[in-house]
């Protein structure tokens, strides 16, 4: 795995980069950075070009004001993935706030996108509350300043508790995994961007329901939801059948919320078959996607930790 950086409007992203072919592009959610698919990258990058950011202002990513909403995330990620390293066609996992990113992306570039994976996470926007459910957290991750005031300096506290608490086990997240994600939302301006993540639902809700007044997604979805902890369960496929045509997937037994980082051999199988079905059907297995030419090699950076 390769470490960079790319400036992409506003947003300077960090990225991590492997193997060769189809490209993949892993996006992560809350409070997580692109190391939750550390377990599955390597089991992908023998046949797939990964392409997996940290989201604006989060990890190693720089922290702009605004831009939070996931219409914008979506954004940076086709600059960075189809202006700056040139691929044309993708397939997309998202978990967590990074399903929701990934629904952007695909509502935005319908023709680009060829397969969706998603874990634990429903769509806000989709005709019901499923989004929000009995998480607590959304709403006091809605209130200006007051979960900044609450977990400044205890960053720990705060986030390990959900770390134990929202997968299978206690130690769905390795104490390695924890002390990386702590790394970097102690930076300054890290635990507001997360937090302003949730703040923007409001507008990620009108710019979905926007996206579906063009009709459902139609290329096909994989959605799977934990039930263990605060897994979703089916709640995360009854929404995604909600808003895409063809949506595949069910509830993972043995897994809570943390899906890639409890189950990396099974979520690795899972995304292979998945895609595999795409390039047999289009017979452009392992070959890459990519355009010629390419501009602006961005820089390279050390690995965290």
């Amino acid at each position: 795995m390769r470490h960079y950086y790319a400036d992409v409007g506003d947003v300077r992203l960090h990225y991590v980069t492997a193997g060769r072919g189809p490209a993949v592009v892993l996006l992560h959610g809350w409070p997580q950075t692109w190391y939750m698919w550390r377990g599955v990258i390597p089991k992908l990058a023998r046949d797939y070009r990964i392409i997996a950011p940290d989201l604006r202002g989060l990890g190693d990513s720089s922290r702009p004001v605004g831009g939070y909403d996931k219409k914008t995330l979506a954004e940076d990620v086709w600059r960075l993935v189809h202006d700056a390293l040139g691929e044309r066609s993708l397939f997309v996992v998202g978990h967590d706030w990074g399903g929701p990113t990934a629904f952007a992306l695909a509502a935005q570039h319908r023709d680009a996108v060829k397969r969706l994976a998603v874990f634990d996470v429903p769509v806000p926007g989709d005709g019901t509350s499923a989004m929000f459910g009995n998480r607590w957290h959304h709403r006091l991750h809605w209130e200006e300043g007051l979960p900044e005031a609450l977990t400044r300096g205890r960053e720990h506290v705060y986030l390990g508790f959900f770390y134990r608490n929202w997968g299978g086990r206690p130690d769905a997240i390795t104490e390695d995994a924890e002390r990386e994600y702590l790394r970097t939302y102690r930076q300054p301006g890290a635990m507001q961007a997360g937090f302003n993540l949730y703040r923007a639902t409001p507008q990620d809700v009108a710019d979905n329901q926007a996206f579906l007044s063009q009709g459902k997604l139609e290329m096909p979805v994989l959605c799977y939801g934990g039930a263990l902890g605060r897994g979703r369960g089916k709640t995360a496929i009854e929404s995604w059948r909600r808003v895409a045509e063809d949506v595949r997937g069910g509830v993972v037994e043995d897994c809570g919320h943390w899906i890639p980082e409890e189950r990396p051999d099974w979520v690795a199988g899972e995304l292979r078959g998945f895609f595999d079905e795409e390039n047999a059907g289009s017979g452009s297995a392992r070959t890459s996607s990519r355009r010629p030419g390419n501009a602006g090699v961005p820089r390279a950076a050390k690995a965290p930790g």
